[in-house]
């Protein structure tokens, strides 16, 4: 790849959202682009840099890799070059198949606070796949040895800016807990969840309807949060945060596994009354 195609992808890559690379994999007969040819397109179906064709092989791959972004799925296309009109751009009489790779950043677990609790939640975090941003002014690295980013500069949270599909858990034993839910809540997070007591949640509750958050804004907070699996030690408090996070973010309905049988469709020959073998 060309020195400015990788300045560019890496410039993407950190700003943490999506992209797709278009890569031409096979020409024949008469094209621009040639086999190896390369576009960097953004969500909105813009190229960044790169090239894969004028016309309408540049529309049809960028509209090919927002599909991909969508779906998270590559694609291969075709692209019939004899398809161009007289006015939109003469014939070139060609073919090309072009590869779209889409990449797609994986959702953040921002953790507000340090604690055995926050350490877990780390760690759990990590193993689901996700990125973990700990931000707290006492978070030592050796503590949080999978979080992606520490923050322990962050006094006024200014740097808590969770992304649409983000994760926001607020773990910091009362201490700012009503500031960094203020500023979650100005966010389009997907899930903000507030560890404290059910008195402490409260207060922090009666604290966002005084800064005048709105009723479905306050809908957004999880308080008290996690599932109920009788968590009593930091591990089990953080297992019951991360399971429903993942209940979240992969809109399930929290049934145990077992009481999903009723649901299953049983084979004609056994719903006829004939026997079954595994």
């Amino acid at each position: 790849m060309a020195k400015e195609f990788l300045d560019h992808l890496l410039a993407i890559r950190q700003q943490n959202v999506p992209y797709a690379v278009a890569t031409v994999i096979d020409v024949v007969g008469s094209t621009s682009a040639k086999t190896g040819s390369k576009a960097l397109i953004n969500a909105d179906g813009q190229i960044i840099t790169g090239w894969v064709g004028g016309g309408c092989a540049e529309s049809t791959a960028c509209h090919a890799a927002q599909q991909s972004i969508e779906s998270g799925e590559t694609s291969i296309i075709e692209i019939d070059l004899d398809d161009e009109i007289l006015g939109v751009g003469m014939p070139c009489g060609g073919h090309m198949r072009v590869y779209i790779e889409p990449t797609i950043p994986k959702p953040s677990v921002w953790i507000m606070g340090h604690g055995e609790v926050a350490e877990h939640i780390c760690h759990l975090a990590d193993m689901m796949g996700f990125s973990v941003i700990v931000n707290d002014a006492m978070a030592e690295p050796d503590k949080f040895p999978d979080a992606t980013r520490l923050i322990t500069d962050d006094i006024d949270y200014n740097e808590l800016n969770p992304q649409p599909g983000d994760y926001v858990v607020v773990a910091t034993q009362h201490k700012g807990d009503h500031q960094s839910m203020s500023r979650a809540l100005a966010s389009e997070a997907e899930y903000i969840a507030l560890i404290a007591s059910r008195k402490r949640s409260r207060l922090v509750m009666d604290y966002l309807r005084d800064k005048q958050f709105s009723a479905e804004d306050i809908k957004r907070v999880m308080a008290p949060c996690g599932l109920d699996i009788g968590a009593r030690t930091p591990a089990e408090i953080a297992l019951s945060v991360i399971s429903e996070i993942v209940l979240v973010r992969r809109q399930a309905s929290g049934v145990r596994m077992r009481d999903t049988l009723h649901r299953e469709t049983p084979s004609p020959k056994v719903a006829a009354g004939g026997s079954s073998s595994v």
